[in-house]
């Protein structure tokens, strides 16, 4: 497509068993962008849905040639998804959000002002989550602390997906092949210009949340370790400390035995310090083992998606 017939913006939808949502969503949009005279196109990434999703995605590529669509082979993840729909991207810009929504479609002729001002990259920052749990907030409030504390670079705290991004700022997210990816650490890693607007979550109106505490914890590792060298240099750390303490408890027990003529019970040291030990070993191989785990996925070459049925598209859209 000739960049001069290329829409204002492209919105990136990853999708994975929303059916109650997509026609309300596609109605959403629709109204916000054509009443700010915004050209643009809609791109859903089915994830595998095991629900009629894809069905609902077709129809609405039938009747509006302005909604594109791939759809995925089997379940390859929300960050797999994402990546696929950018490089369907034909706009000036992108959106990336969630269907669930959740994140409100109005704020996109905000995102658009504050591109058209010279941000390459506009993120939106949750004020409130509405309709989560307290643990949830917490432990997510924790996360991106956490993260920035340990991590070679800093994420914006409490952004999610939704966000918009610049053209060239596309072109480079396209450039990287990583299976193990964190998307929302990626933008941050390109650089550019940034900047982030406020907004308050909307509940879930419809629907539940494809993410469980297992899926997050997973996520959260791949922040941790694709961005970060820190837990390996923490092993060596207390690998040290580790060593340094043995060698004084050592010389303790030395000089009380021989100097001071006291009975040292050797029994209960002994079974704490291999249980102590134990758990330092075993707490250092899953890190190491995280690491190598990447690397094995990475050298096995595979596709980081494959799709099985995809609209009509001038691009060759690749999975690797």
């Amino acid at each position: 497509m000739n960049i001069n017939d290329s829409p204002d913006l492209s919105i990136v939808i990853p999708v994975y068993n929303e059916a109650e949502n997509i026609t309300n969503l596609y109605g959403e949009l629709r109204k916000t962008l054509d009443d700010a005279k915004i050209t643009f196109e809609i791109i859903f990434v089915d994830d595998g849905s095991g629900d009629n999703s894809f069905q609902i995605i077709r129809k609405l590529s039938e009747t509006d040639p302005r909604v594109r669509y791939a759809s995925f082979s089997r379940n390859f993840g929300h960050e797999a998804a994402s990546t696929c729909g950018f490089r369907m991207v034909q706009g000036r810009a992108a959106v990336l959000m969630d269907a669930d929504m959740q994140d409100p479609a109005e704020l996109i002729p905000k995102m658009i002002s504050k591109w058209q001002e010279g941000y390459e990259v506009v993120h939106a920052r949750r004020l409130s989550r509405e309709g989560e749990s307290f643990i949830k907030k917490a432990t997510s409030y924790a996360f991106y602390r956490i993260i920035n504390l340990f991590s070679d670079i800093k994420l914006p705290v409490d952004v999610g997906d939704f966000r918009l991004v610049d053209r060239k700022v596309v072109d480079a997210f396209n450039r990287f092949n990583e299976h193990s990816r964190y998307v929302r650490g990626l933008f941050s890693w390109v650089g550019y210009s940034q900047t982030v607007i406020d907004y308050n979550r909307l509940p879930r109106k419809r629907g539940k949340t494809k993410y469980n505490w297992l899926r997050l914890i997973l996520l959260s590792m791949d922040a941790l370790f694709g961005f970060s060298l820190v837990p390996l240099r923490l092993c060596i750390i207390f690998g040290i400390v580790t060593i340094v303490f043995s060698f004084i408890v050592a010389a303790v027990i030395v000089i009380q035995r021989l100097f001071l003529d006291l009975a040292i019970p050797g029994y209960a040291l002994l079974t704490t310090g291999m249980f102590l030990l134990g758990g330092i070993q075993l707490t250092f191989l899953g890190v190491i083992g995280e690491y190598i785990g990447k690397i094995y996925l990475e050298v096995q070459g595979r596709p980081l998606f494959i799709i099985r049925e995809s609209s009509p598209d001038p691009q060759d859209v690749k999975g690797a």
